[in-house]
């Protein structure tokens, strides 16, 4: 039965409408951007604080995973290369890549950076077994030192701070480990000592303390002195007392800072997101790890300086 005039044109005008509503339901909408997040080794800090901040990210409706990576400059050239958005890295070999120095002389400046928040100190730690009789840096020489994985951020702290003592990978055996390689190493007695550059209590350290008695070197204010007249980004730190299980000593040494930088992927508005509701949820980051607790938004363009923020991030933070 053929429908009255009237009749055909609602029924073609509730199809159009139909219609429209499939393809704008398709394709009309913004599109979700997926959030990768690169952090480090599954022993380090950088992966639960990277966790962390992808499920604040995620319950403020964003789509964000972390994934452990080799740290700080395998970090950086992911972001470089867009692999990922979003990275946490040592402010240090930042700085290196935006100013095309270190590791980042060959391949020249990182253009793609831009500052989302300071985080936290990261400290930098030599241990080693009580029983080893090793008491300050100047006892490595002739030992069997893990430096951190080759080209990493803590390989290059390791470096600078024996040099600051007239101390190179001659003087030493040098061994390129992980954090978690070097613990185990320390564990079974295959090395002397073991570098970490970590938020305090590291979690590989607190494995090493759990089985073995072990020591933390103190760096001397001699040493602090070139390093800081040398490299700006360290900072004096004070590791304090019970830190460590069975290690009862307070010991001074440096830091350098933990940030989080994106590249262009992540614009001014999704910045401002990311940034709002991490320093609105810090409390859930410090849950993770305990090094969450030194991130507040007080702090957060500490360390920034030689970086271009990201706008929608400065933003929230100025």
């Amino acid at each position: 039965m053929r429908l009255p005039k009237i009749f055909r044109r609602i029924a073609t005008v509730v199809c159009a409408l139909a219609l429209a509503v499939g393809i704008a339901g398709c394709g009309g909408g913004e599109k979700e951007q997926f959030i990768n997040i690169a952090t480090g080794g599954t022993a380090g800090t950088y992966y639960p604080i990277g966790g962390a901040i992808a499920e604040v990210l995620n319950k403020n409706g964003m789509n964000a995973s972390a994934q452990s990576t080799g740290a700080s400059v395998a970090n950086i050239n992911m972001l470089k290369d867009k692999q990922v958005e979003l990275a946490i890295v040592q402010n240090d070999i930042t700085y290196y890549a935006v100013n095309g120095q270190e590791m980042f002389k060959d391949s020249g400046k990182v253009e793609n950076l831009f500052g989302i928040a300071s985080l936290y100190p990261e400290t930098c730690q030599f241990v080693v077994r009580e029983d080893s009789g090793i008491k300050s840096i100047n006892d490595l020489r002739g030992k069997r030192v893990a430096v951190g994985a080759a080209g990493s951020g803590a390989e290059a702290n390791a470096r600078q701070i024996l040099e600051a003592y007239g101390i190179t990978y001659d003087d030493v055996e040098e061994q390129f480990l992980s954090f978690a390689e070097g613990a185990y190493a320390i564990k079974d007695g295959t090395v002397d000592a073991a570098f970490v550059t970590a938020g305090y209590p590291t979690a590989s350290v607190q494995d090493v303390a759990a089985q073995n008695k072990i020591r933390l070197l103190p760096i001397d204010d001699e040493q602090i002195k070139i390093l800081s007249e040398k490299y700006p980004f360290y900072t004096k730190t004070t590791v304090p007392v019970g830190t460590y299980q069975g290690f009862d000593e307070e010991v001074q040494t440096v830091s350098v800072m933990a940030i989080l930088i994106a590249n262009d992927k992540i614009d001014a508005a999704l910045g401002e997101k990311i940034t709002k509701a991490i320093f609105d949820n810090v409390d859930k980051i410090a849950a993770a790890h305990s090094a969450g607790k030194n991130i507040t938004k007080a702090n957060a363009l500490e360390a920034m300086d030689f970086i271009k923020m990201n706008e929608g991030a400065n933003k929230v933070l100025k």
